[in-house]
């Protein structure tokens, strides 16, 4: 607009559109446009993984999920789930079920240069974590990256996102995470058996002669988990993104392994299972309590047993038995040391003159041990030890004191 402002400024008789058609037609402010390219894949030869964000209806609201996506390039196979959120952890789970829903994976795994997958480098470049090339070569396949930039590559598994967005999440809302994932596989069986226009057949007929090409899967797939070391703490729970869950209280402040699984929490002791929930699939700090860790109601904590200092003192001096309660509440913990104390007093001295000084001491508040021992000294000297007057007088004073 600026240009034909200043071209009529100068003289020039043309109008805004003549200005934009000889600017196309001469190329001047515009791309140069290059002819797509096509893709074309033999039966078994790859299939392609990613994920995007969606908004899902789930328990009554509206929640932005991760929905992971697995595509047959050949036979345009589609497997897909959601998820709260996507980590490796994650991605393991998916790729297994994906793998064990089409019964088989192709040479190669066509990704885009995510982090959850790719240790360092892009495109060709590219070097998976060691955990996920583990994976990968336990199905018979291994990862690639397309370049950087490059999404035309990875289109086979990009456009259905937007199949699924406007056809499968419109109008639908889910209970729970469960029903949503068991909904999208049903959901993928039909449209895998409806007839493409541009295809001349459907994918379960393109997949009927593709699978004689996948790698098989192994004879047993093993369970996909993630293993945490955890000590049960003092209410009997293990926490695992920040949900708790219970165990028996025979193992209370003992290190356990706690398995994760898709679907499961099992707490292991050694080899040996000592309990299992169902795994809460989002970190919202719920607790899991199973029946058989529940106490039985009316079954509170038992009262400590009095210990063999306090049991001595209450059968050697009963009348001491209100000032050893006071001793115990003045003490840390169960005032073993006090009472220990006390009860050497006890053997020590003169029953007569010890009982009447803790009633003085009771009477006036005073429980400190060191100071009652003195009293009990002071009361006894003149009967059992021999004083000098200079002694005797300074006893008195200090008693006058």
């Amino acid at each position: 607009m600026r240009v034909h402002e200043e071209l009529r400024a100068q003289g020039a008789r043309l109008s805004y559109p003549a200005l934009t058609g000889f600017c196309r037609r001469h190329g001047i402010g515009q791309e140069p446009k290059v002819a797509a390219g096509r893709y074309t894949f033999a039966a078994g030869e790859e299939m392609q993984h990613d994920t995007s964000p969606h908004t899902l209806g789930l328990g009554g609201k509206m929640r932005r999920v991760q929905t992971a996506s697995l595509v047959l390039c050949h036979s345009r196979m589609l497997f897909f789930q959601f998820y709260p959120h996507f980590r490796r952890f994650d991605c393991k789970v998916f790729l297994t079920e994906a793998v064990r829903y089409v019964g088989g994976a192709c040479r190669v795994c066509m990704i885009d240069n995510t982090h959850v997958v790719v240790l360092h480098g892009t495109g060709r470049e590219m070097v998976p974590v060691p955990e996920m090339a583990t994976f990968a070569e336990r199905y018979g396949f291994e990862f690639r990256a397309h370049e950087k930039g490059n999404a035309n590559r990875s289109a086979r598994v990009e456009r259905p996102f937007d199949f699924i967005e406007g056809n499968f999440l419109a109008g639908r809302c889910f209970a729970d995470w469960e029903d949503a994932n068991a909904q999208a596989r049903d959901w993928c069986d039909k449209v895998n058996a409806s007839t493409r226009r541009h295809l001349k057949a459907s994918p379960r007929e393109l997949f009927a002669g593709e699978r004689p090409h996948l790698r098989p899967l192994p004879v047993w797939v093993p369970p996909v988990y993630r293993l945490h070391q955890r000590i049960v703490d003092v209410e009997g729970y293990v926490c695992v993104d920040t949900n708790r869950y219970s165990v028996a209280e025979a193992w209370i402040g003992r290190r356990v392994e706690v398995r994760e699984t898709a679907s499961a929490i099992e707490v292991y002791d050694g080899p040996r299972q000592i309990a299992a929930h169902a795994r809460i699939a989002e970190p919202v700090g719920h607790r899991s309590t199973l029946a058989e860790h529940r106490r039985p109601r009316g079954t509170g904590t038992r009262r400590r047993e009095p210990g063999l200092e306090e049991e001595s003192l209450r059968t050697k001096v009963p009348e001491l038995a209100e000032y050893v309660q006071e001793i115990k509440k003045r003490s840390q913990g169960r005032g073993t040391l006090a009472l220990r104390r006390l009860l050497r007093m006890v053997n020590d001295y003169p029953r007569p003159a010890l009982v009447s000084t803790v009633k003085m001491a009771k009477q006036y508040g005073l429980y400190d041990l060191e100071r009652l021992e003195r009293m009990v000294l002071r009361s006894i000297a003149d009967e059992y030890f021999e004083l000098d007057a200079s002694a005797r007088r300074e006893r008195d004073d200090d008693a006058e004191r």
